[in-house]
């Protein structure tokens, strides 16, 4: 399993990559802080940095995009139970 780094205001975090998908011209990451079957994960969504080699990611906002991605996610991974918070 893919582990990518994020630079946060923080500081730097790692995350496994646990799936990607594309919807409506739009890529998504579903990550997570470990690889435990109970773990809190985020879905992110790509966005265009105009830097080919750092891609930029950010949480989604829109309840009705989140639900949507989470959906496809959860098809994709069928193991998987994926619970969205509002």
């Amino acid at each position: 399993m893919e582990k990518i780094s994020f630079e946060t205001d923080e500081g730097t975090r790692e995350y496994y990559v646990l799936e990607s998908t594309t919807l409506s011209g739009n890529t998504y990451i579903l990550v997570a802080e470990s690889q435990d079957e109970d773990c809190e994960a985020l879905i992110l969504r790509e966005e265009n940095s105009g830097d080919e080699e750092t891609a930029v990611y950010s949480e989604i906002e829109d309840d009705v995009e989140l639900d949507a991605v989470a959906e496809v996610f959860g098809k994709l991974l069928d193991d998987i139970e994926i619970q969205t918070e509002a």
